[in-house]
């Protein structure tokens, strides 16, 4: 009696199983959540530390090409998030709803119904057994007080002391005791014969509720092998055609690496097979002034690019790419190396990578492609008298003295390398102090952070709002 209690709890489980399956899918998306926005940042680092790096060619697009993977497996992430919560999620919940119904003095109705409908069908039963009980216990205690006058009896014979009045009431006992033992037997044992005839339909009761908590359970059970494999669907990337295509493109770039042909763009454009500005004579004229001359002689050059312009941004194709690194430097003049890391500045909020890893990742390159290596040699010596700035008319008494700008903090908005030894050299990016104006070459005069000072073209930067 009673234990139909663990089939009615059944029930409550099945609610609270569902809200542990649906805790369980919400965990699982922030999982593929967190691994796509993991995979996207490290995609973003690495692409950055790649191209800014010193490889070059085919080689270094195969290596960017795991990069573009780790983007499109990203958003494939994403969607698989996006199919747990909104599909999956949302599934079990509005079911749940829809099979569970509460009640306003609180618990479920279908708890409610069940319990009622076993303790319809147990009542009768459960009040015979009930009869049956007390009956039992009438004729055990009819037995035991049987027992207890014959043994009086026995003893009592026994007995010179006794009289015969005396020993003919402990024998009318036993008889008494007798007959009750008969008598509660026969109750008894009717009792017994009304249980077992009731026994039949009290089975058919119970199991018709029960086989009705069974079908609520049917369709619970049901429901959740369906959930589980939509939800193995919406995990399983290997059956998705995209997913197939991203590692088969990833084989055909990394494929594509040709250390002949990376050999080859080397030589023509970093190597001997690159264009050469020889040594030339040239004449010298106390007319114009340095800045004016140098200028011109820089243009009047056939075959050799001044500098070049990397944008921020976009990366154009591989040739534009080291364009910059394509120009000669003239008269052999030490260039001047930038101080600038472009790997210090890198904000990576929102990673998961830690600091200590993420200082290890932003020196990975010692070097970029853009940068210039200087000269062994000059023959602009310090004591050199003819080498002078006064020898190209910088300090030419008859020039009006030009009357100092006020200084002003710019931006610099693209790469910029130094061709002369009293040029700066920057990177797009950085921040320096304009202290003379723009001449008429268009050239100005500014001051780097580290206190070197010199000149840089006027267009190449911007001032700081």
């Amino acid at each position: 009696v009673g234990n139909y209690k663990r089939t009615v709890k059944r029930i409550d489980d099945g609610h609270r199983l569902c809200n542990d399956l649906m805790n369980c899918i919400h965990e699982r998306a922030r999982i593929e959540k967190v691994y796509a926005q993991q995979l996207t940042e490290w995609a973003k680092r690495w692409k950055q530390l790649v191209e800014k790096g010193p490889q070059y060619g085919t080689v270094e697009r195969a290596w960017c090409a795991f990069m573009s993977e780790a983007e499109k497996v990203s958003e494939l992430h994403l969607e698989v998030k996006g199919s747990l919560m909104n599909e999956d999620f949302e599934k079990i919940k509005n079911w749940q709803k829809e099979a569970f119904h509460k009640q306003m003095m609180g618990g479920f109705k279908e708890t409610k119904e069940a319990e009622d409908g076993f303790r319809k069908a147990q009542k009768p039963w459960a009040k015979k057994l009930k009869e049956v009980e007390a009956a039992k216990k009438a004729y055990h205690a009819a037995c035991k007080e049987e027992k207890l006058a014959i043994s009086r009896e026995t003893n009592s014979k026994a007995d010179p002391a006794l009289n015969p009045e005396q020993l003919k009431k402990l024998q009318d006992k036993v008889e008494r005791s007798k007959q009750d033992v008969l008598k509660t037997k026969e109750k008894y044992e009717k009792s017994l014969k009304e249980l077992d005839n009731a026994t039949p339909q009290y089975m058919e009761n119970m199991e018709q509720v029960f086989e009705q908590c069974q079908q609520f359970e049917e369709k619970r059970l049901r429901f959740f092998r369906e959930v589980l494999l939509e939800v193995q669907k919406h995990l399983d990337l290997s059956n998705v055609a995209s997913y197939k295509n991203i590692y088969r493109e990833l084989e055909q770039n990394i494929k594509t690496a040709d250390a002949v042909e990376d050999l080859r763009w080397f030589r023509a454009n970093q190597g001997p097979g690159m264009s050469m500005n020889w040594p030339q004579f040239e004449e010298w004229s106390a007319d114009l002034n340095r800045t004016l001359s140098r200028r011109e002689k820089k243009k009047a050059s056939d075959g050799v690019t001044l500098t070049g312009i990397n944008q921020t941004g976009e990366q154009v194709s591989q040739p534009n790419k080291h364009s910059s690194s394509l120009s000669v430097q003239s008269n052999t003049v030490q260039s001047v190396q930038s101080s600038y890391n472009p790997f210090e500045d890198e904000e990576d909020t929102g990673s998961t990578v830690s600091e200590k890893e993420d200082n290890k990742i932003k020196n990975v390159s010692s070097y970029e492609k853009n940068q210039s290596y200087p000269t062994d040699w000059s023959d602009e010596e310090s004591n050199n008298p003819f080498s002078s700035t006064d020898a190209n008319g910088d300090t030419n008494p008859f020039d009006e003295d030009t009357p100092p700008a006020m200084e002003v903090r710019v931006r610099a908005l693209y790469d910029y390398e130094g061709q002369e030894q009293d040029e700066l050299s920057f990177k797009a990016g950085d921040e320096l102090t304009k202290i003379e104006n723009e001449d008429e070459q268009g050239w100005c005069k500014g001051r780097l952070d580290n206190g070197q000072v010199g000149l840089y073209p006027a267009n190449y930067v911007e001032p700081i709002q």
